[in-house]
């Protein structure tokens, strides 16, 4: 089985919850995605799900009109590059 990432291409950490303000991850959380297995890979999505239904921001709850933040939306910062803000590429796999 194959996890898929849960970056959405918006690769903002915020200084004051340390997560990513896109897919709710800790920076280890985004550092270590790709070489984790998948059974830590769903207990980081369970994780994240716990995140988002504590969350008071309306934007964290899918937008702040209900829009899905899912891939391909419109208006999305691009990805951090290699030697970006925090040296990790957003999109990762």
């Amino acid at each position: 089985m194959s996890v898929a990432s849960p970056c959405i291409d918006v690769c903002r950490m915020d200084a004051t919850s340390g997560l990513c303000e896109g897919c709710l991850r800790t920076v280890d959380e985004i550092a270590g995605w790709a070489a984790a297995p998948d059974e830590q890979k769903l207990r980081i999505l369970a994780a994240i799900a716990q995140r988002r239904a504590a969350s008071t921001s309306p934007f964290e709850k899918g937008g702040p009109r209900g829009i899905s933040r899912g891939r391909g939306m419109g208006g999305r910062l691009p990805p951090l590059k290699k030697g970006g803000r925090g040296g990790f590429d957003g999109g990762e796999s």
